[in-house]
């Protein structure tokens, strides 16, 4: 059995969006990370890509999400699965606070134009 203690505040801060790695390999896991994700209300999405499937749980707020084609909204205790090389973005449209939790394979990388980088927070 294996405790992973949370960490005392956020681990990483894009502006709007902070992220806290929960489960990652630099952590403990050795095959899925997880962290928290939460964004400010008003936060413009950034259009992304992973190289695996990707499941975000809202555990407060409001997404507006669009994964492909399709757009829709996701509210506390919806998941959201977005398939591997499958462009998407979160944003909060709402007014208060937007939390998820996020789960990635080990090894996952984002695509963000022609970047492709390892997210800080799933080492």
């Amino acid at each position: 059995m294996s405790i992973i203690q949370a960490p005392s505040g956020h681990t990483h801060d894009l502006g709007g969006v902070r992220f806290t790695s929960l489960a990652t390999p630099s952590r403990g896991s050795t095959e899925t990370a997880v962290w928290q994700v939460e964004i400010e209300p008003g936060t413009p999405a950034t259009p992304h890509s992973l190289s695996h499937e990707e499941v975000f749980v809202v555990l407060y707020g409001t997404a507006s999400v669009r994964i492909g084609d399709e757009a829709g909204v996701a509210v506390k205790g919806d998941a959201i699965v977005v398939p591997r090389d499958t462009e998407f973005e979160l944003a909060n449209n709402g007014d208060e606070m937007l939390r998820l939790m996020c789960c990635l394979p080990v090894g996952g990388q984002a695509r963000v134009g022609d970047m492709t980088f390892t997210p800080p927070w799933a080492l």
